[in-house]
């Protein structure tokens, strides 16, 4: 602001005002002394009335100055609350750090991302704000343009976040500190993850078709031989011709779900209620399994568009895989969530877990960690999911393991329906 240039400079003017005036006044009494008797009042009226006239645009300077900083500081005041509104509106999460790296400021989306409280970090050390790799990342100073990495948020998970550090810089251009910006990735590296994984079972399913025909026929005459040795064979070793029996089912049976596997799915849409479907299978799959809790809060799920029979078989199996997996008994829980477009069911169990190492495996088919199994049971229930244009991930540790199924609400038809029922 300038209000002291402006007052100096207004009290100078009556300074200068009043040396014109006194010396203009000894002017006139050099000339005629009598003239001082007779304008004395009339002179010193004036300087007075001056004066005060000079104060009075003096206080309404004054009263201007004020107003133009209030609008100032108000037009100051409403352009940082804008940034503010943007900074906090952004989908990316935003962090900033002064010059010693300690957090000075951190978005809403930075909050929900790390899962963690702006007030927790900010005033923080980057050492004690943030684990690895972020620590190193700040630590260095280098400008990164776009890179990708996985963090651990406080609550223990995994996130993939796609960053970039850039310098803060000052008014002067100078640098003041460090800028993170960073977005959440780790839906969309499931999303690829599945695509991937989809493209890989398709080429698969068709292997495993003509497999599984070109083994059906000659299992059949196998089965058939066994049959006429079963009448005909020695009583004492019967037993070795039941047991090629037993394995030609077994085999047989691998072959069904072969096939199952490899045939196109042609959905049978109807109307499906989640909720009665998961809990019967769960009264069919527990029946005999005493020690084995269940705890359902599932009543609420929104009913579906879907193939009802498949989605059966594939909960079905997931359920399956639970019990098998706490043969000591343990949890079974179900829970949901929904928004406009999709409803994700949670299937949890206290059993052994699964490695991480294996994680990106199980829904391979032919890939099994069980001593008996055809490693074909995920792998249908990733195809049946897809094939609903719906997504199925896991979250496992050494006690527990969650199967999410997420599922759309329509399928398209029916949405396309409901739009021009709409309109």
């Amino acid at each position: 602001m300038n209000e002291p240039y402006v007052l100096l400079s207004i009290l100078l003017f009556i300074g200068l005002f009043s040396v014109l005036l006194i010396f203009r006044a000894l002017s006139k009494i050099k000339k005629d002394p009598e003239s001082l008797v007779r304008r004395k009042e009339s002179q010193v009226g004036f300087v007075v009335d001056t004066f005060h006239e000079l104060v009075g645009k003096l206080k309404e300077k004054e009263k201007e100055l004020e107003t133009l900083r209030n609008k100032a500081e108000e037009r100051a005041d409403a352009f940082e609350s804008y940034n503010e509104y943007i900074l906090q509106s952004v989908s990316s999460g935003v962090i900033s750090l002064d010059s010693n790296l300690t957090v000075t400021k951190v978005n809403a989306s930075a909050e929900n991302i790390l899962e963690i409280k702006a007030e927790a970090l900010i005033g923080k050390s980057y050492l004690d704000a943030f684990r690895e790799p972020l620590r190193s990342l700040l630590r260095d100073k280098v400008a990164v343009g776009r890179e990708e990495t996985q963090y651990t948020t406080n609550s223990g998970k995994t996130i993939h976040v796609g960053y970039t550090l850039t310098p803060l810089k000052g008014a002067r251009k100078e640098t003041i500190g460090q800028l993170l910006v960073f977005t959440d990735l780790t839906e969309l590296k499931a999303l690829e993850g599945q695509a991937e994984l989809r493209d890989r079972l398709s080429s698969l399913g068709e292997m495993a078709a003509g497999m599984a025909h070109e083994l059906r026929n000659p299992m059949g005459v196998i089965a058939g031989y066994t049959k006429l040795l079963s009448k005909k064979t020695d009583p004492s070793i019967s037993h070795i011709v039941d047991s090629v029996s037993h394995e030609i089912a077994v085999m047989d049976r691998i072959i069904t779900d072969f096939l199952s596997f490899a045939k196109p799915t042609d959905l049978t849409v109807t109307r499906v209620n989640l909720s009665h479907l998961i809990t019967n299978s769960v009264a069919h799959m527990t029946a005999d399994r005493q020690d084995i809790r269940v705890w359902s809060d599932i009543a609420g799920v929104p009913a579906i568009y879907g193939d009802e029979t498949l989605l059966r078989q594939a909960f079905t199996n997931l359920i399956q895989n639970a019990v098998e997996a706490m043969p000591y008994g343990g949890e079974l829980r179900f829970g949901f969530s929904a928004d406009q477009n999709f409803v994700e069911i949670a299937i949890s169990d206290t059993g052994h877990g699964i490695s991480e190492k294996i994680q990106d495996k199980i829904f391979l088919p032919f890939y099994t960690t069980k001593d008996r199994g055809t490693g074909l049971g995920l792998a249908i229930v990733h195809k049946i999911v897809m094939s609903h244009q719906g997504s199925i991930t896991v979250e496992s540790g050494e006690e527990k393991t969650t199967f999410r199924v997420k599922l759309p609400l329509r399928d398209e038809g029916t949405r396309q329906r409901d739009e021009n029922h709409d309109g």
